[in-house]
């Protein structure tokens, strides 16, 4: 994916903000496009199809936590990576946040540099998930399609967020491995994406509900601590 080709969209209300890591990821070669809140932000991603969102939390007419969970249900953007950048540094917001479908968590302050950083290895992601073989899987009854980012359980698409895809994709590919927390981290996040503690935890919930612990239970031996 190349630089000039990558359009990310930034979302929150203070123009500061969207002045200062638009021009830094300018300078790396982005396409830049801003919105100053929640509702603008879904407006903006339908007509531009961004292939990176960066959005605030605490924002007026619609926070960023519903923004994100709208995007979440637009079949166009499902696999638009989403971080948010919010001054909420507190367990329950980023727990939040996961929930909402975002792939990502950053806190404020941080230095441009730290958050070019951090872009990069979100968009290399999504380039080496691209580049992998597209394969389809059939674990427990459920089709897994990586090609298209698709789960079909008894004849129902089951619509998922891209890092909830991957995790499921890398659990149900080695059934009975004992997957450990860092490798998870490391073939889902990237080792140089750093996630907080609970971003396992919240991701495996929201996929046994929606899929239900009948498959987990047919990938037994996955050597991981589910804490729910």
């Amino acid at each position: 994916m190349k630089k000039k080709n990558t359009k990310i969209l930034l979302v929150d209300d203070e123009p500061d903000i969207l002045e200062i890591v638009g021009y830094n990821l300018m300078q790396e070669g982005y396409q830049i496009v801003t919105a100053s809140n929640g509702k603008e932000a879904i407006a903006k991603a339908k007509k531009e199809l961004p292939d990176l969102i960066i959005m605030d939390v605490m924002m007026p007419e619609m926070d960023g936590m519903e923004a994100c969970e709208n995007i979440r249900n637009i079949p166009e953007l499902r696999e638009v990576i989403i971080t948010f950048l919010t001054a909420r540094s507190e367990d329950y917001s980023q727990v939040a946040g996961f929930d909402a479908g975002a792939d990502d968590y950053i806190t404020k302050p941080i230095k441009p540099k730290l958050l070019v950083s951090k872009v990069k290895a979100l968009l290399r992601r999504l380039k080496e998930a691209g580049e992998q073989d597209n394969e389809t899987l059939n674990v427990g009854g459920i089709e897994i399609n990586r090609e298209e980012y698709k789960i079909i359980k008894d004849n129902i698409e089951i619509a998922l967020p891209r890092k909830e895809f991957e995790l499921f994709y890398l659990l149900a590919s080695k059934p009975g491995k004992v997957f450990k927390r860092d490798e998870i981290l490391d073939k889902v996040w990237g080792n140089e994406v750093v996630v907080g503690g609970r971003t396992i935890d919240v991701h495996i919930r929201k996929l046994r509900e929606k899929i239900g612990d009948d498959l987990f239970k047919t990938i037994k031996g996955v050597g991981y601590k589910f804490e729910v």
